[in-house]
């Protein structure tokens, strides 16, 4: 496994990397779509316009079998195009991987975040929960979100948050996010204050991740990244000033400031940097294996990217197969895969 050391310095990471070639160590991390079932509309979300696989949940025999095969997975994250909540064996599943001493966590809108599974989440162990909210008001929620459950959100965030003190449990951590849209960026303090106000201490700025035609609002137009305004920027600092006064981190995507992960500080081949084919696998709710999570809202069709079949294959097989290795050596390239080659470029990695 790689040092902390070398995974925050670039350039000493890509040295690893070559030094690696195109095969790798097993995987720390998994990237599990327990579901590519949704029930909100979201106008930044391909599945919204376009059917990316057959509905289905992951099964326990698929989730288990990927568990199962790699000893080294300290990391398991249990979402991907779709809602996890939706999915009735998942309290089971992070039981499951937090049996095995694995920390867990899932983004979800939260819709489904009712009084009634409280207790029984925490009962789980689960030590992230992640809640897209996208909005400070009802309008914009529904604008950007495409169903009208801000309120709700708010109001159970809020009460889990509040159920979270009152029995004296520390976990699950939770955060609320927001996706970096021009059409959102000005209502960050206001969702800073938010966030004080549902008990939640840690807000993050989501890059937003379109692909060359578009879908939505998921538009190079929309988009903060290197094309924020003096306005924006002011916005952004704004909300900093105002979490540090409220007790509430703001922070973005690749764990840097807002005002760092939305320039690109990695020159012209910023994917190079990347560590994800070499530290993790993703796996649809088919068992499908892709690159990582941002592959299917960079890119479109599966078939392009995909880099093998759970069901069909044992994940070392796939892990350091002819499709991942020549995927990484294109990832070293000056020509990288399709679903990687803005990526740095037009959105932070």
């Amino acid at each position: 496994m790689m040092s902390v050391t070398t995974l925050k310095d670039p350039t000493r990471y890509f040295e690893t990397v070559q030094a690696r070639d195109v095969t790798a160590a097993p995987p720390v991390c998994l990237y599990l779509e327990t579901t590519n079932r949704c029930n909100l509309l979201c106008e930044t979300c391909p599945r919204t316009f376009e059917t990316l696989e057959p509905p289905q949940d992951m099964t326990w025999e698929v989730f288990t079998k990927i568990v199962d095969q790699f000893d080294s997975i300290s990391r398991v994250v249990l979402h991907g195009v779709g809602e996890p909540m939706l999915v009735k064996d998942l309290p089971r599943m992070i039981r499951y991987l937090k049996d095995r001493g694995i920390y867990v966590l899932f983004n979800t809108n939260g819709t489904l975040l009712n009084p009634k599974k409280f207790q029984e989440l925490i009962d789980t162990g689960l030590d992230e929960l992640r809640v897209s909210v996208d909005a400070a008001d009802r309008k914009t929620y529904l604008l950007v979100r495409g169903k009208d459950f801000f309120d709700r959100i708010v109001r159970d965030v809020g009460k889990f948050t509040a159920f979270q003190a009152k029995v004296g449990s520390a976990t699950p951590k939770v955060s609320i996010w927001l996706t970096g849209l021009k059409e959102t960026v000005q209502q960050l303090p206001d969702f800073v204050r938010m966030a004080a106000n549902m008990g939640v201490k840690e807000v993050h700025l989501q890059r937003l991740v379109f692909d060359d035609a578009g879908f939505g609002m998921a538009r190079q137009e929309n988009s903060l990244f290197e094309q924020t305004q003096a306005e924006e920027e002011q916005s952004i600092s704004a909300a900093q000033a105002l979490g540090r006064e409220m007790g509430v981190l703001l922070d973005a995507s690749g764990a840097t400031e807002p005002g760092v992960s939305l320039k690109n500080n990695d020159g012209d081949t910023p994917w190079a940097t990347c560590r994800r084919p070499w530290s993790l696998m993703y796996f649809t709710a088919h068992g499908r294996a892709l690159p990582c999570c941002i592959a299917p809202f960079s890119a479109r069709g599966y078939s392009n990217y995909t880099l093998g079949d759970a069901t069909q294959d044992t994940l070392r097989d796939i892990w350091n197969g002819p499709l991942y290795q020549e995927f990484r050596r294109s990832l070293l390239s000056d020509a990288p895969p399709k679903p990687c080659e803005n990526c740095g470029l037009r959105w932070s990695l």
